[in-house]
């Protein structure tokens, strides 16, 4: 992950996009979640929110790995 992106002549470090998307995803799958009840079986909401947060970057980056 060496350079940046460009948008519209700004430059992002590409992890901080794929931060972005993947907070946007990991609060859709704490959405769905929800709704099913799982959240009834956690101990604690927020970690696991955190953890899925980091699960989902860290799956982001290494499939995104090549492509920046």
């Amino acid at each position: 992950m060496i350079g940046e992106v460009s948008l519209y002549g700004i430059y992002f470090p590409p992890l901080l996009l794929l931060a972005l998307l993947a907070f946007g995803m990991s609060r859709l799958c704490s959405k769905l979640l929800a709704l099913t009840g799982f959240y009834r079986h956690v101990w604690h909401p927020a970690l696991f929110d955190f953890s899925l947060f980091v699960m989902v970057l860290g799956s982001l980056v290494f499939i995104g790995s090549n492509w920046f």
